[in-house]
């Protein structure tokens, strides 16, 4: 977060300025309604040996009635609620079974006397300790889950179940801003109904709960704003960008003036790219592009359809397997990809193999390693789990019956991986014709291109693999070494970086001289400010959120993906300032 007054445009009245993480697009003008503070501050006391069994009994209960909230609330979520909200609010009801969750807490009021809330939080606090080391983004986040169930039961201990106040009048026709700490599923759905035009959030990143649905809401977010909720006021004005991620705070009448008409042009630019929908994304130059789109979930098919995407360039199906009980089998595997590759019609479908580690386990056996960004994660997860890995791989073979299926593999970094993961594709493959002679794998096999070790040494992974999609939130990392979510170093994270380019005009022009496939399914091929710069290294298939697709096919529409290649065609090999100024030029 970063926090500095600015002048107003008549210079006359100081105007608060702050940035965050925008998650979702546009741009709100409201008045804030500050949601209550976590109810994680709770009494701590000890109880009698003779009243422990009693303190689990009322803990238990707490758990029991929390859990019936959640499920009054998606018995009664409205047709057109998010999808999404549905998905969530049940993996809020799955942790409140979980054994993890509750036995640990029962243990430290039977053995150590603690009064239930105190021992609650006391549990949670060593969960979201595990949490927050975990090395993936997304998995990392669901640190929320875990607190957000607990405050839930923290609610019904203190007998008050309702966080949320009743917002302030909008003042006519103003829209309401949630500022909130964070917001929960169950959170979302008592705001649905109202008059809002933001989220604001001191915690969370691009792929917490309030990105997700507010995306799917298509209404402005802004996440990461460090204390922000405790500095804004019940009825200040806000100016919320999701785009940039800035917030205004109380701007002068000038400034909110300018603000407005730049709302109206957003909006009218949002309309007119609505229109480009069912264009082909090809470049002045006649380069057809192809635009697909990332989805964690099957039920994200509709949207990125209705957004022109033109095939599914990452499906995310670790989201499959997190938040539950028991492991996806064969058969709910199968049909969640037979569901997609059938809904895309014959357009491609790229499937990434589970990316979890050691750090996110699916079960209680391993423990945390020291360094979990390079441990025991993704393919060499997989490959030391064959029947997980196996499981997995049937389903989606014979998913590919439906339609073309490229299957991804995450984090190789040498050929050996390939030969083991090509084994047990064989292996599966023989399988299923004992029992369906008649089966034709219709797949593709690729490598997602996320550490310096294959984009370095790119050559014979392409040549033994059908295609290539960088990765390039962990590429950036790995060749950085920074954590782009530690907030220390968060703003050195830089996907413009010489280096980084360089890995990724090395790959891309690998896969050109090989006529292997190159896609790019990171964060950057989203970013609109950096197309011009991916078309002119040679780029030509984009996969990104599918609320990012108009913006990047405008890009595409205006550019001469000639023009930019031959100005680009020395800069990788200039160095230092010079270098870095020819990209800036491009974004």
């Amino acid at each position: 977060m970063i926090l500095k007054p600015e002048a107003a445009c008549d210079m006359l009245t100081p105007m608060l300025s702050m940035h965050g993480q925008g998650v979702s697009q546009g741009i709100a003008i409201g008045r804030a309604v500050v949601m209550g503070a976590a109810a994680l501050d709770v009494a701590h006391y000890y109880v009698a040996d003779a009243e422990t069994v009693q303190e689990c009994d009322r803990l238990r209960q707490a758990i029991d009635q929390a859990r019936s909230e959640l499920q009054a609330l998606v018995q009664r979520l409205p047709s057109d609620a998010p999808r999404e909200l549905g998905a969530l609010l049940n993996v809020h009801s799955l942790l409140l079974d979980d054994p993890q969750l509750i036995e640990p807490v029962c243990e430290l009021i039977t053995d150590q006397r603690y009064n239930a809330e105190w021992a609650l939080t006391t549990h949670g606090q060593t969960l979201l300790e595990q949490f927050a080391t975990m090395s993936d983004e997304y998995l990392r986040e669901r640190g929320a889950d875990i607190r957000q169930v607990i405050e839930r039961v923290l609610r019904v201990l203190a007998g008050s179940p309702v966080l949320l106040p009743e917002p302030v009048d909008a003042h006519g026709e103003e829209a309401l801003i949630v500022v909130a700490r964070d917001i929960s599923p169950a959170d979302m759905l008592r705001l649905r109904g109202r008059s809002f035009g933001a989220f604001l959030t001191d915690l969370g990143g691009p792929t917490s709960h309030t990105a997700i649905v507010a995306r799917s809401m298509n209404v402005p977010a802004v996440v990461g704003l460090g204390d922000f909720r405790r500095l804004i006021r019940d009825g200040d004005i806000l100016v919320v960008d999701g785009s940039d991620g800035s917030v205004l705070v109380n701007p002068s009448k000038q400034m909110l003036q300018d603000c407005r008409a730049r709302q109206q042009a957003y909006r009218q630019e949002r309309k007119a790219l609505r229109q480009l929908r069912d264009s082909r994304a090809v470049t002045v130059d006649k380069v057809s592009i192809d635009l697909h789109a990332n989805i964690e979930l099957p039920d994200e098919v509709g949207a990125a359809l209705d957004a022109g995407a033109e095939g599914i360039g990452l499906f995310r199906t670790e989201f499959l397997f997190m938040g539950r009980q028991q492991l996806p089998d064969e058969d709910e595997q199968y049909e969640a990809y037979a569901s997609v590759v059938r809904a895309m019609q014959g357009r491609p479908v790229t499937i990434r193999t589970l990316d979890i580690g050691a750090d996110k386990t699916l079960d209680d056996e391993a423990t945390v390693p020291t360094n979990p960004a390079l441990g025991l994660r993704a393919v060499r997860y997989c490959l030391a789990k064959p029947e997980l890995f196996a499981t997995q791989l049937r389903a989606l073979l014979r998913a590919s019956r439906h339609g073309p299926l490229r299957i991804l593999i995450p984090m190789l970094t040498n050929l050996q991986e390939v030969t083991a993961v090509r084994f047990a594709l064989d292996a599966v493959t023989e399988e299923l014709r004992d029992t369906d002679p008649t089966l034709e794998p219709n797949i593709m096999l690729g490598a997602m291109v996320e550490t310096p070790a294959v984009a370095i040494a790119v050559e014979p992974f392409a040549q033994n693999l059908d295609f290539l999609s960088i990765g390039t939130n962990d590429l950036i990392q790995y060749t950085l070494a920074i954590d782009r979510t530690d907030p220390d170093v968060a703003d050195m994270y830089d996907p413009m970086h010489p280096a980084v380019l360089r890995l990724i005009a090395h790959v891309i022009r690998v896969g050109h001289q090989l006529r292997k496939p190159v896609a790019m399914c990171g964060e950057m091929a989203g970013s609109s400010a950096a197309t011009r710069l991916l078309l002119g290294l040679g780029l030509t298939a984009f996969s990104m959120h599918s609320q990012q697709l108009p913006d990047v096919k405008k890009q595409i529409l205006q550019a001469n993906m000639g023009d930019l290649r031959q100005a680009l065609q020395t800069t990788l090999e200039q160095a230092g300032s010079v270098e870095r100024e020819i990209f800036t030029t491009f974004t």
